[in-house]
């Protein structure tokens, strides 16, 4: 069971970090001041639980945004990897795009995986880039055993713009203490 345990918190390591290239995970207290900053690309402050919306954003972008990060997770839910890679920036800031596809696939054939995320609200936005952030539940059932856990965190999607389409370029995900 322990060994399970190490794989599947591996597993769920692998999934969110991939994605996040050499940034570290870190536990939060849900009731501090953190801000969520890596080299100027990210920046923004959770008070508790309270996260801010921006005001400027027009509506036709920010419905785009929203639809854009639905079909992240919904693509990623539904293990559809042709779906979940045209999420994916093909010129990504935060991961390496070879590598986040192969360590998605791997953990489509051995897991059950489903992501749900609330309080979804974009934080930050430009014309050519925008920061949604998330709180994040991560289900994750091996299939060989059975054996489930769940993961909570915050997390930041930053999505920059490319052709004219919203893509995901890098994540941040801070995980909570369980």
């Amino acid at each position: 069971m322990k060994n399970w345990l190490i794989a599947v918190m591996a597993v769920i390591a692998m999934l969110t970090l991939a994605a996040c290239g050499n940034k570290k995970e870190e536990v939060l207290d849900p009731a501090e001041t953190k801000e969520i900053i890596d080299e100027g690309t990210v920046g923004f402050e959770v008070l508790g639980d309270k996260v801010e919306e921006v005001t400027d954003i027009p509506k036709e972008d920010k419905k785009a945004i929203l639809a854009a990060f639905d079909e992240y997770i919904a693509s990623f839910n539904a293990k559809d990897i042709n779906r979940y890679t045209n999420t994916l920036s093909k010129d990504p800031q935060g991961f390496d795009y070879e590598e986040d596809i192969l360590a998605v696939e791997t953990a489509f054939k051995n897991y059950d995986v489903k992501k749900t995320a609330s309080d979804v609200t974009i934080v930050k936005y430009s014309e050519e880039e925008a920061q949604v952030f998330s709180n994040l539940i991560t289900d994750t059932t091996e299939f060989a055993t059975g054996s489930q856990l769940s993961n909570t965190g915050r997390q930041v999607t930053v999505f920059d713009k490319e052709d004219g389409a919203w893509k995901v370029s890098s994540i941040y995900y801070i995980g909570n203490e369980s």
